[in-house]
């Protein structure tokens, strides 16, 4: 295959365990053009997207966006889950490209709202009807369960969308009972210090399940795969507690993130575990403990809570961030 040079932009969502590349046409996502790889075949990203290039015909991108499942400062990203270090010097002499940008992965999912089918939004929490010009300006809040766990929020100005970056994931798990205690005590051994990330992630959906089997006397293993599917089955009451507990304490969190950045526009949970758990949530009590707030369980209904079911999102999200650098729109500060 060939493509004409210097007409499309390549995008990247880089994962803890996979990468995913693709090409774009402005917004638009040449969905016969998406790859993907495993990150434990390459030794870094430069190396993942020379195979890119090389797949698709030794391509010639005009612009080029990688999205980063860690924190990025001054155009260098550090991957939170996976040992690469990633800057816009290696970036450009990986692919070539005129521009190049840097986002934090959650920032890409933020840029991609507005730009997906409404077919891959799954509402769990409807809010009030809003103005259809005011509410297209109001907050909104990404959040992101799958490898790990962070947030960020989106904020419209009249110079254009800003995500701003940030951590979530790694503050101090909330503490509601004993039972929660219990928990964070049992997954702080691993690193001493409990993390939201530790229990709201495919792997600490893991954790959860074997905390469970060490309060029972009974301590055994499974994976977050087999944990979902025996909820969807019904064939382990032990899974169902697990995915019950992690969906409650799911709700918590998103229900403090959500006081903290009045998200009226929307939360969005993007990411694999976050899909997994999208046909559970309402019989696992993620509502309740959403507005669990005391005197402030009323005003959690101003908060409308979605699930982002396009797995290529980010992507996006990606594209339209250098759609928005070349057309003179503020960028963020991960550019």
């Amino acid at each position: 295959m060939s493509h004409p040079a210097n007409s499309y932009a390549l995008v990247a969502d880089i994962g803890g365990t996979n990468t995913r590349v693709a090409l774009a046409d402005g917004h638009r996502i040449i969905t016969t053009t998406i790859r993907r790889y495993a990150n434990a075949d390459f030794p870094g990203l430069e190396s993942v997207l020379r195979r890119y290039i090389a797949d698709e015909g030794g391509v010639d991108p005009v612009a080029a966006c990688v999205a980063v499942a860690g924190p990025v400062r001054d155009g260098r990203a550090t991957m939170t889950n996976l040992d690469w270090t990633i800057d816009k010097t290696t970036l450009a002499r990986a692919t070539k490209a005129e521009t190049v940008a840097i986002l934090n992965d959650l920032q890409a999912q933020g840029h991609a709202l507005g730009h997906l089918e409404p077919a891959n939004i799954r509402t769990i929490l409807p809010g009030p009807d809003t103005d259809p010009d005011t509410g297209a300006q109001a907050a909104k809040l990404v959040i992101g369960i799958g490898t790990g766990f962070n947030a960020a929020p989106v904020f419209e100005l009249p110079t254009g969308r800003i995500v701003t970056p940030s951590e979530s994931g790694h503050a101090n798990l909330p503490i509601r009972n004993e039972m929660e205690l219990r928990l964070c005590q049992f997954v702080s051994t691993a690193h001493g210090f409990p993390a939201v990330e530790d229990v709201l992630s495919g792997r600490g959906l893991e954790r959860v399940y074997a905390f469970l089997g060490n309060e029972a006397g009974d301590p055994r293993e499974a994976t977050a795969q087999d944990i979902m599917a025996a909820c969807a089955d019904d064939s382990d009451p032990r899974a169902r507690a697990a995915a019950e507990l992690f969906t409650r304490i799911l709700g918590t969190v998103c229900g403090n993130l959500s006081l903290i950045q009045l998200p009226f526009g929307g939360v969005y949970l993007v990411g694999g575990v976050a899909r997994a758990f999208a046909p559970h949530l309402a019989r696992f009590g993620f509502a309740e403990a959403f507005r669990d707030k005391g005197r402030f369980a009323g005003f959690m209904g101003n908060f409308a809570v979605h699930v982002v079911e396009d797995d290529y999102a980010a992507l996006t999200g990606s594209a339209v961030h250098l759609v928005a650098i070349g057309s003179g729109a503020a960028p963020d500060a991960a550019r």
